[in-house]
């Protein structure tokens, strides 16, 4: 294959890159979502319910956590389970692909330390 033909077959095109774009954006703005963060790193120790992940995140309300909750169980980052005793209890936890945000997360957390960023 000549270095011409490589190079074509290797650079995407311009419709690949507004693709990966458009996903790219689409991600960062719903892992950007006011409290998600916080969620998702709560999440990140093991299935909770829903008052260890409230009372994990102080300031955040019950209905921003209702409403990121059912955001990343749509999205199949989490999974709902409701465990049948009495009283019903209802536990939350991380999919494979919420568990993949960890290495983000970390990668995030290490460049705030590294940057001395706090609020």
């Amino acid at each position: 294959m000549s270095e011409s033909n490589y190079q074509k077959c290797m650079t995407p095109s311009s419709e690949e890159i507004k693709h990966i774009c458009t996903n790219f954006h689409n991600a960062i703005e719903f892992i950007g979502k006011r409290w998600m963060g916080s969620v998702i790193f709560s999440l990140l120790e093991g299935p909770k319910r829903y008052h260890e992940i409230v009372t994990s995140i102080p300031g955040i309300s019950d209905r921003l956590l209702t409403e990121r909750l059912r955001d990343l169980e749509n999205e199949g980052l989490i999974v709902k389970r409701v465990i049948s005793t009495s009283p019903k209890k209802v536990e939350y936890e991380l999919t494979p692909a919420g568990k993949d945000l960890e290495e983000v997360i970390h990668v995030l957390l290490n460049w705030i330390k590294k940057r001395g960023i706090s609020r």
